[in-house]
């Protein structure tokens, strides 16, 4: 394989158009197309939402003729198998490219593979992978479903600047400032689903929806138009069917234990789906639900619940990525703690790995990850 440094660049610009698709494909990747010729662009194309053209048909259909000869720089392999649309490996072949960079194979055990040997098959020079790391970072919910069946999870947690989430009391609005607050209406509007405890149901009465006024977005309409499962967790259903969340008539995942009343589960909306998933001590099976949530072709989950609920979720390894927003205010010791972790040593401390800070208005966000090498 002989790369140039034009490669790189062409490649990143098909990373460049993925990311136009970053609120809207799900449950499919975000892929973006870019079609050269002679050292110059002539046409570029991007996935913008599931059962509509992917990025390799937008950007042949823009090229038309002009893409005989082309090299085709795509940051997913070309898909192989008809689904709601046909193969763009056999798009690609029919079109007559003379050469395809694509950043990483497609994790999909349909494609896997075969769409890059089709292509071959065609004899058709074949480029690859080119920034595989950057590839998977553009759909680390699609790629972690297809490799392991289980979705992306995400925590978001916002914080005074002493480690602190909401007052005694149960009072925590608001900590952050309104820029923080719409990036967290933009990893909402980017998930395929919220789970959130019926413990901040009853102490916020949050809805959990994208709010399309806060999103600060030039297609906030388009990015808001999808919105996430809500997944609610309440082992005895106590969520009171006058909570906020039920004046929008968006799915509502309504997860128990299986130990309510016959009676707990009548009357429900229709927009609510109840479904039992019984673990120890009465609590919630949480491994269970985010296999469910695979099933249910959800690529990036946003946890968004209080100190128990995200610490349990933390001290069973199944959180991915923490967000914090971090505010620059003292809320003082009689405040809530970030995380339910009742360490008592050194030795038992969870270490983290810090990916990105960054200030977002008056506040910081910090993005960690666990750190199981450390």
């Amino acid at each position: 394989m002989t790369l140039s440094a034009i490669d790189f660049e062409f490649m990143a610009h098909a990373f460049r158009l993925a990311e136009r698709g970053l609120y809207t494909t799900m449950p499919n990747p975000r892929v973006g197309c870019v079609l050269v010729k002679d050292g110059q662009v002539i046409a570029e194309g991007w996935h913008i939402r599931a059962g509509e053209a992917h990025a390799e048909v937008n950007a042949l259909l823009a090229a038309g003729d002009k893409a005989r000869g082309a090299t085709a720089y795509v940051s997913l392999e070309p898909c192989s198998h008809t689904g709601k649309t046909g193969p763009c490996s056999q798009a690609l072949i029919d079109a007559g490219i003379a050469r395809l960079v694509y950043a990483m194979e497609d994790p999909n055990p349909l494609v896997s593979g075969n769409g890059i040997a089709m292509v071959r098959a065609a004899g058709i020079q074949v480029d690859g992978p080119v920034l595989e790391d950057d590839a998977r970072a553009l759909n680390p919910g699609f790629v972690r479903r297809m490799e392991r069946k289980l979705p992306y999870v995400r925590c978001k947690m916002a914080m005074s600047i002493d480690g602190r989430t909401a007052m005694a009391s149960g009072e925590s609005k608001w900590i952050t400032g309104p820029k923080a607050r719409a990036d967290v209406q933009r990893l909402r509007a980017r998930s395929c689903a919220i789970i959130s405890g019926v413990d901040s149901i009853l102490q916020d009465n949050a809805s959990l929806t994208v709010r399309v006024d806060e999103l600060g977005l030039p297609n906030a309409d388009e990015a808001a138009a999808k919105q996430p499962l809500r997944v609610i967790l309440d082992s005895q259903l106590r969520t009171p069917r006058t909570a906020l969340m039920f004046k929008q008539s968006t799915p509502i995942l309504l997860v128990h234990n299986g130990k309510v009343d016959a009676a707990q589960l009548q009357g429900w909306p229709d927009f609510v789906e109840l479904i039992a998933l019984p673990g120890k001590d009465g609590r919630i099976d949480l491994t269970a639900l985010l296999r469910e949530l695979a099933k249910r072709h959800c690529n990036e989950v946003l946890v968004e619940a209080g100190a128990t609920l995200s610490g349990s979720f933390l001290r069973r390894g199944l959180l991915d990525e923490i967000i914090m927003y971090m505010a620059p205010k003292l809320l003082g010791s009689n405040a809530l703690p970030l995380f339910n972790l009742p360490l008592d040593t050194m030795s038992a401390a969870l270490s983290l790995k810090i990916k990105d800070i960054r200030a977002v208005g008056r506040d910081w966000r910090i993005t960690a990850a666990p750190d199981t090498e450390y």
